[in-house]
């Protein structure tokens, strides 16, 4: 793509960056056919090609947002199924980060759309606030039905079973059982400590009988990526920083071999915090080493090349799994093969959902922003995984899991399912029908 930036423009790092993306956008438009709102909406607008072009006008010429602009920049799940479909390689994320904050600093939006952003980038990335507000939730529920199209889908929400603080949430070290054969950091997440605890519980299980020292690092809370993808950067920045300096810590102290991350949403961002503060002269360094250590818990588990002995006692009866690859998981961070190996060498029947690269429309909190278009990519995604008759979906990504479960399809984080295999307790949700299944060990 042709661009005709000015001098003065370029001296600006984020627009010098963005310049160089978008020079490398050929206007091929392979990209559309793998967009979920182009697919959904059928609008070159909501296509990535389409928004580059919004983006390159506004940016080149330092415009001020305009509400087209910001209506379809907005309908962008930041999926990045683009970025796996371009030949070209554009580097989509950085681009549509760059507009963002761009927008949050020049673009006025309504009263009700900045309260409600507001509300969300306070009371999510803050496990206590979050859990209060899912009382208030809980308490709006029934009536649901009489609220507007986005309170409507916070209140709903508030209808899941909450579980109770866990053990693994505060500060401590956890050691491994037996020999240490390892050290590392988990990350125990904002909505997650709160909506789904088992999961945090089940790395923990199943890492510290794999000889694996766990840190819960005293300082570090939220990734940082539910204000980074509303452009709010300052705060997206503080919050990295806070965990950079909890695991930096950590690194400098006994040492760490990975930062392990069970959300694949904040898979991503951590792994792009070298990146989000290269320019700061204090964090660059630490925020490099600190992506550099992050991994998703099934990527560290391949990497240590666990044996199937692990799950030689495995009784789960070889359930048939439908595996949904989080867009976090699959186009953020480039993660395919090892979730399914590892499911399949525990001895799960693990089967493909048609339309695997399609967003189910969860995307942090755009189920919650944009509820309409959500919705339909739910619908098409539940669609897709009945299609294959699973006895229950395996993802690494809390998102996804509130997004897909219904009371046909009990979505089951994958370590979950590696710890049953591997002798921990069956999973809450698959109690009911897997009563007469006991841990192995």
């Amino acid at each position: 793509m042709q661009t005709n930036f000015s001098a003065a423009r370029l001296a600006d790092p984020m627009i010098a960056e963005s310049e160089q993306i978008l020079r490398k956008c050929v206007h091929c438009g392979f990209c559309t056919a793998t967009c979920p709102t182009f697919v959904t909406l059928g609008d070159e607008l909501d296509s990535p090609r389409g928004r580059i072009y919004l983006i390159k006008d506004m940016l080149e010429n330092d415009k001020p947002a305009t509400d087209r602009v910001v209506k379809h920049l907005d309908r962008c799940l930041s999926c990045l199924s683009c970025t796996s479909t371009c030949p070209s390689g554009v580097d989509y994320m950085h681009l549509i980060d760059n507009a963002r904050a761009h927008i949050e600093e020049n673009y006025q939006r309504p009263l009700g759309d900045r309260l409600l952003r507001k509300l969300l980038a306070l009371v999510v990335p803050n496990p206590t606030l979050f859990r209060l507000s899912m009382i208030g939730a809980k308490l709006a529920a029934p009536f649901a039905g009489l609220m507007p199209g986005r309170l409507k889908g916070m209140v709903k929400m508030g209808a899941r079973h909450m579980p109770p603080p866990s053990w693994v949430d505060k500060p401590q070290i956890i050691p491994a059982i037996g020999t240490r054969k390892g050290r590392v950091a988990i990350l125990t997440g904002c909505a997650q400590q709160v909506l789904e605890t088992e999961i945090n519980e089940s790395t923990v299980r199943l890492l510290t009988r794999l000889g694996i020292e766990v840190v819960v690092a005293k300082g570090a809370g939220c990734c940082g990526s539910l204000v980074h993808h509303m452009g709010k950067e300052d705060k997206s920045h503080h919050q990295a920083k806070g965990n950079i300096d909890a695991w930096s810590a950590e690194i400098a102290g006994e040492g760490l071999d990975a930062i392990v991350i069970t959300a694949s949403g904040c898979g991503t961002t951590v792994k792009d915090y070298g990146h989000m503060l290269r320019l700061d002269k204090a964090y660059a360094a630490k925020a490099a080493k600190v992506s550099e250590l992050a991994k998703d818990i099934t990527e560290y588990l391949a990497e240590l090349d666990v044996d199937g002995a692990v799950f030689a006692k495995a009784s789960h009866g070889s359930p048939r799994v439908a595996y949904h690859s989080a867009c976090s998981m699959q186009h953020g961070q480039n993660i395919t093969r090892p979730p399914r190996d590892l499911l399949k060498k525990a001895g799960y029947d693990v089967v493909e959902i048609a339309e695997g690269h399609l967003c189910c429309g969860s995307a942090g909190v755009y189920n919650l922003l944009q509820p309409e278009i959500a919705g339909k990519l739910q619908e098409r995604k539940r669609g897709n995984i009945r299609a294959t008759r699973p006895d229950l979906v395996a993802t690494g990504n809390i998102g996804c899991m509130v997004q897909i479960e219904t009371d046909d399809l009990k979505v089951i984080h994958t370590v979950q399912l590696l710890d049953w295999a591997a002798g921990g307790p069956v999973p809450a949700k698959l109690q009911d029908r897997f009563a007469e299944v006991t841990p192995a060990l």
